[in-house]
């Protein structure tokens, strides 16, 4: 049998080689035991809320995906993992009162309730099935501010929520990324935009959060989030609760390289995902998810395998900008139902981008230091050989489970 764990004798734990590998395969456990819990659960939440402001109205679409509206209300009578119109009129109401519980338009500081409903209903196309409701808000005024808060999901802190918003004022578009803490937007509509809007135009360019125009927010408002930076931080908790990209990073690292080879390999993974990442949102390309989703898991295993099979890896760059260019898509899941507006969108991508370079560059900061430290140890190669199994495993559970 195979003996991967040296013998031990009363010193070793002294040894500050020792400690740093522990260190690190203590870190990579506790990167695994949550993965491994979520392997079966709705990682992500995504709803899109459009607000259409003109004088006589202002107007919200509200949609959730199906999976969320199955999670929130327990909708799911026949357990196929999916919502039927005939399940849909069942749980209709509850949802309604849970969106209108959770979701608040306030016009100068005061909250509004909706003055109609437009429309109500489950729309089933492929993998974007959602539920879309339409309201109308009384109308605003010059010199007024509108703020939207979204809680939904705010007591679930196993669900990561985001409510990407465009918002429709003049002849412009205005974005944001409502999430963990950041859950508010607001706008000051000043007399000079609100000039520019006639009735029944589709709206002027709102200002985003620290941009008033000269004539200052309203001091019962709160904090408004910033277009490119709510999409920044999007960028990186998108990263951080994506376990696959994380672990696939983790495979591609354990492995013995020199640093140019860390070094190319890094830039090959960024390269490959920041084309994939905007030619998706751009509408250029578009892979169904359950044809990605497999894909990465495949990746993962690939990488694993790979680890284990060759003790000295080579041109690994290679094989990481082919799979790099898959998880670029997985990146793009959730900003290519958004129609990002010409005007955002260079902003919105590139702030959403680094948010996702920035948290890879600080795990291969962190990582590197200890991997160089690892692979000088005679144990080293039992290690790695250990780090690849489990991520083997794990890999190998997400195929199953995003195939069946």
């Amino acid at each position: 049998m195979y003996n991967f764990l040296p013998k031990w004798n009363s010193g070793l734990l002294h040894r500050p080689l020792v400690r740093v590998c522990l260190c690190l395969f203590v870190s990579v456990c506790l990167f695994i035991f949550p993965a491994l819990r979520s392997a079966q659960a709705h990682a992500y939440s995504a709803s899109y809320t459009t607000i259409n402001i003109d004088r006589t109205q202002t107007g919200l679409v509200y949609s959730l995906d199906e999976l969320s509206v199955i999670e929130l209300t327990a909708a799911d009578a026949n357990g196929n993992g999916m919502l039927d119109e005939e399940e849909f009129q069942t749980i209709k109401d509850k949802l309604m009162k849970l969106i209108q519980d959770h979701l608040t338009l306030k016009i100068n500081g005061e909250e509004k309730a909706w003055t109609s409903v437009e429309e109500y209903k489950l729309e089933r196309s492929g993998d974007a099935t959602k539920v879309y409701l339409t309201v109308v808000y009384p109308a605003a005024a010059a010199g007024q501010t509108v703020s939207l808060t979204d809680t939904l999901y705010d007591k679930d802190t196993k669900t990561n929520y985001v409510d990407l918003l465009t918002v429709n004022y003049g002849q412009q578009k205005s974005t944001a990324a409502l999430s963990g803490k950041s859950r508010t937007w607001n706008l000051l509509m000043t007399e000079a935009d609100w000039a520019g809007v006639v009735q029944a135009a589709p709206p002027e360019a709102p200002q985003q959060a620290g941009d008033t125009g000269g004539a200052g927010q309203a001091a019962d408002q709160p904090e408004a989030v910033s277009g490119w930076f709510s999409f920044f931080k999007l960028g990186m908790n998108h990263i951080l609760t994506g376990y696959d990209h994380l672990l696939f990073l983790f495979s591609l690292l354990i492995a013995r390289q020199s640093f140019k080879q860390y070094a190319t390999v890094i830039t090959a993974f960024t390269v490959a995902h920041t084309i994939t990442l905007t030619l998706t949102v751009l509408g250029i390309i578009d892979i169904s998810p359950r044809i990605v989703e497999p894909a990465i898991a495949i990746s993962i295993c690939y990488v694993a395998l790979d680890n284990m099979l060759r003790k000295n890896v080579s041109h690994r760059w290679v094989l990481t900008f082919m799979f790099g260019l898959i998880h670029g898509m997985g990146f793009a899941d959730l900003l290519k139902d958004m129609q990002l507006p010409n005007s955002e969108l260079a902003t919105d991508l590139i702030s959403f981008n680094i948010g996702i370079e920035t948290v890879q560059l600080v795990i291969v900061l962190v990582l590197l230091p200890l991997l160089l430290q690892l692979h000088r140890w005679k144990h080293a190669r039992r290690l790695v050989y250990a780090g690849s199994s489990a991520a083997l495993v794990l890999g190998g559970l997400w195929l199953i489970e995003r195939i069946v």
